[in-house]
């Protein structure tokens, strides 16, 4: 500890011996020199005594029960603070002397059935950094329960049973496909809830008000629904493609909707917020580099909050950025300096234990990115078109790089690449081959 300071001018931090304090810093616990958090204990020794009391933990019992398993996780927090400050609540008290006791077993399928889901998902999150749950897809958790939920509330069996076809062989089956690979299944869960939501409706108003079922739906029906409401309607084409398939249906046709106006800020605009970004303290060096990585890299934020700190590639160059299959992408100054600034100094770090974290954007519960609603929440406050501003750094990149180059650099699909080339009236054609993607630098130098 550096609790005194020295007499010169610059008051440079000393030890207690050099600053001649007498009083004793040392732990009656562990005899460690520390902060006194408790009656001449620090924070860690505090956090010990309140756990094997709450636990009721004894050396007779040995490491390998419950009580001792959640011990030695909760005092591996780098920062004991914060689990002392969580304990406070005795509704995680209460939970954490149940887990002890075996009245809860140690399992994902037990913390399921428990009502407080702040709470248990805090919870369930420490057990998995400390390796005592398996880690599994929260979003894929959460689309499971939300399924069997859905379906028990579905009473027509006519409607229930196309219904839960297409969500498990459909849905369920991709979602768990995209997990296994390793990606993000938020934006896949949201949209298939939306589509199965979608298509009970419909089925359920074509069977009140018709007396039909999908077998016997007309493209009257459909049109008829579709016209008739809000365009979220038009998220039962899923429904119908995949019954085409299966000849559940095959006499109904449902075309792509198409956006009446697509989210456009001009040059001028995303370059000012990109500036912004690179030279203002505006907020958090997080925040302005997660803006940038929009404004510059047009990677949605859902992406953003989920990459790794492993995506950022430090070669002898400079850094580069994995955001796609093929051709990591340049990192020019200066936000080659504010990545790698952040880099070395991420939040949340000690969150849960000292182990460290793997996000480039950690998040506040243990081993878990920052959530992309707060992510997006942040980016708003600070003045940024999200969809906006992603379509606008889309559409100027096509313009200056090939189509298919910015897609494998990026990680889009050649569909939409090409999507926003036509739109910039930048067909392929035009592109010569081979060209160098130089355009990340020459839009920073634009922008200062």
């Amino acid at each position: 500890m550096l609790p005194g300071r020295t007499a010169s001018h610059n008051h440079q931090p000393v030890c207690a011996d050099c600053a001649g304090i007498t009083q004793d810093y040392h732990c009656s616990g562990c005899g460690e020199e520390a902060e006194h958090y408790r009656h001449n204990t620090c924070a860690r020794c505090a956090l010990r005594n309140d756990l094997t009391a709450l636990l009721h933990v004894e050396e007779a019992q040995g490491t390998e029960t419950t009580a001792a398993k959640l011990l030695a996780a909760l005092l591996g927090a780098q920062r004991p603070e914060s689990i002392l400050s969580w304990l406070r609540n005795t509704g995680v008290r209460d939970l954490l002397k149940r887990l002890a006791a075996g009245d809860i077993p140690l399992s994902h399928e037990a913390l399921d059935r428990e009502s407080n889901t702040l709470r248990v998902e805090h919870l369930r999150s420490l057990l998995i950094h400390h390796n005592l749950l398996p880690v599994r897809d929260h979003y894929l958790a959460l689309f499971e329960r939300w399924l069997a939920n859905k379906l028990d509330d579905i009473d027509d069996i006519e409607v229930r049973r196309p219904i839960e076809s297409f969500a498990r062989w459909h849905h369920l089956r991709r979602i768990r496909s995209i997990s296994a690979d390793g990606k993000t299944t938020q934006g896949p869960v949201h949209s298939s809830k939306q589509e199965i939501t979608e298509t009970v409706k419909f089925l359920t108003w074509l069977k009140l008000t018709h007396g039909r079922t999908v077998a016997s739906c007309l493209q009257a029906d459909v049109d008829a629904w579709l016209a008739d409401g809000p365009t979220t309607r038009h998220a039962i084409r899923t429904f119908f493609v995949w019954a085409m398939k299966n000849r559940t249906c095959t006499n109904i046709t449902i075309g792509f909707r198409q956006a009446k106006t697509v989210p456009l800020i001009t040059q001028s605009q995303r370059l000012a917020m990109l500036k912004t970004c690179l030279t203002d303290n505006i907020d958090t060096l997080s925040s302005r580099v997660a803006a940038t990585l929009l404004l510059l890299y047009a990677q949605p934020v859902v992406k953003i909050a989920a990459m790794k700190s492993a995506d950022v590639l430090l070669t002898p160059d400079g850094p580069r950025l994995s955001l796609g299959e093929e051709h990591p992408a340049p990192v020019p100054e200066p936000f080659a300096g504010l990545l790698t600034k952040h880099l070395a100094s991420r939040p949340n770090m000690r969150t849960g234990s000292s182990s460290g974290s793997p996000w480039l954007f950690p998040g506040y519960r243990a081993g878990q990115h920052i959530h992309p609603n707060t992510l997006m929440m942040r980016l708003r406050e600070i003045g940024i078109d999200l969809l906006g501003a992603r379509n606008a750094s889309l559409r100027s990149l096509v313009q200056e790089v090939p189509a298919p180059l910015v897609a494998e650099m990026l990680g889009y699909s050649y569909q939409v690449t090409q999507k926003h080339a036509a739109a910039a009236a930048e067909p392929w054609s035009r592109y010569p081959t081979g060209k160098s993607p130089r355009i990340m630098t020459d839009i920073v130098a634009e922008s200062r």
